[in-house]
């Protein structure tokens, strides 16, 4: 590990490493709370947050497994509200943040049991979802192919725009006295002893902090330095994704987010105020590769059109592809490392956006008060090297 350097200034009490959405989010949190914040990022907010959709869905998008996580996830969705209108009211920018409900849809009759199967999950745990015919599902979304087999209508999941968030994230922590950001990417952990101490930045200087939080997504375990097996492997999913542009003359196009199951397979279509639609989203696992590929794109235009006809006639504005930060059970690792005055923030892989609320108000108030609080309590690093051979749940 490198040694820290004197710093000719004071040194603040935390170092944050990422400004994506939840290093901004912290940062400006943290402060909020009378902590000084330094923010380490070459490109803040231009990374896996600016590629994605924004949907705020933690019942739509429920999947079998999960359901540990499915209250992190609600218990962040129900923050979004107040932690918007805050945020706007901090940085004197729209959020983005967009209460409309959304529709997952079925193709085919296969499909159609999919959604069944999911809908009878949902009832078991009590969330809210009704079932709704393929009539219905068009008196909904007029624009729906006929051929929709059904589908169910989640009023609680929601939408936020992510590149508003992050916008008004970026103007939110400028204006917060207590917020420093550092153009420049951390490329060494700087510890004392046993205790973290701050990170050697690629412009050449060093940054002493009391804490520091690591928040640098997929990138997390490249910060040389890292105490072997402190983290689990955090590997980049890659994500494609399309926006385009809805005129004047065909809107209202979609007024929901609508998620899609085609032919075994799913996508969504994240329809925005201004006239944006997102369509996304694949899935691989090819290491750092940030390449938008015809098929990529060939097949969420394909999926898209099976479910929205006139998706087609729409200007095409915008590919993308971005890296999902994923752990070894696809959740967050949120708290206390085992290296004293080091915290993680990462490893959100599909939840980034939905779960910036309650990482930023967890990791806030670890930092001022050093408390864990009991929502995240089970997704700390630690998790994956614990001796108990007890499967980790919510009490």
């Amino acid at each position: 590990m490198a040694s820290a350097s004197p710093s000719p200034s004071a040194s603040p009490d935390v170092l944050v490493v990422g400004a994506g959405v939840i290093g901004l989010s912290i940062a400006w949190r943290a402060a909020r709370r009378g902590l000084t914040v330094v923010l380490a990022d070459p490109q803040p907010g231009r990374g896996a947050s600016h590629a994605a959709a924004g949907m705020l869905t933690p019942v739509s998008e429920l999947q079998y497994g999960e359901e540990s996580l499915l209250r992190l996830n609600m218990d962040s969705a129900a923050r979004y509200p107040a932690f918007a209108a805050e945020l706007e009211e901090a940085s004197g920018l729209p959020s983005g943040y967009r209460a409309c409900g959304t529709l997952a849809v079925a193709l085919d009759a296969d499909d159609r049991a999919v959604l069944k199967d999911l809908h009878a999950f949902q009832s078991r745990l009590g969330l809210a979802s009704t079932w709704l015919t393929s009539r219905e599902c068009r008196r909904f979304e007029p624009m729906l192919s006929p051929a929709v087999a059904g589908g169910l209508h989640v009023e609680g999941d929601h939408q936020i725009d992510n590149r508003r968030l992050v916008a008004a994230l970026l103007a939110a922590c400028e204006r917060e006295p207590g917020v420093t950001l550092r153009p420049a990417r951390a490329t060494a952990l700087l510890t004392a002893g046993d205790r973290a101490t701050g990170a050697r930045l690629d412009d050449g200087t060093d940054v002493s902090a009391g804490q520091v939080v690591l928040a640098a997504g997929c990138w997390s375990n490249a910060v040389e330095g890292l105490p072997p097996g402190l983290l689990p492997p955090i590997r980049p999913v890659k994500g494609e994704i399309l926006r385009l542009h809805v005129p004047d003359a065909y809107r209202p196009f979609l007024s929901h987010n609508v998620r899609g199951v085609v032919k075994g397979g799913s996508m969504y279509l994240v329809p925005r105020a201004d006239g944006e639609l997102v369509i996304g989203a694949t899935e691989n696992d090819l290491g750092y590769d940030t390449e938008v590929t015809a098929g990529g794109v060939y097949e969420l235009l394909r999926d898209a059109r099976e479910l929205v006809p006139g998706v087609t006639e729409l200007p095409l504005v915008e590919t993308h592809a971005g890296l999902r930060p994923g752990t070894p059970d696809n959740a967050p690792l949120i708290g206390r490392t085992g290296l004293d005055g080091l915290i993680a923030a990462t490893g959100h892989y599909r939840h980034g956006i939905l779960l910036t609320p309650v990482t930023a108000d967890a990791v806030a108030e670890l930092l001022a008060d050093g408390t864990v609080p009991d929502v995240v309590r089970p997704w700390g690093p630690a998790r994956f090297t614990a001796t108990t051979g007890k499967e980790l749940s919510y009490a």
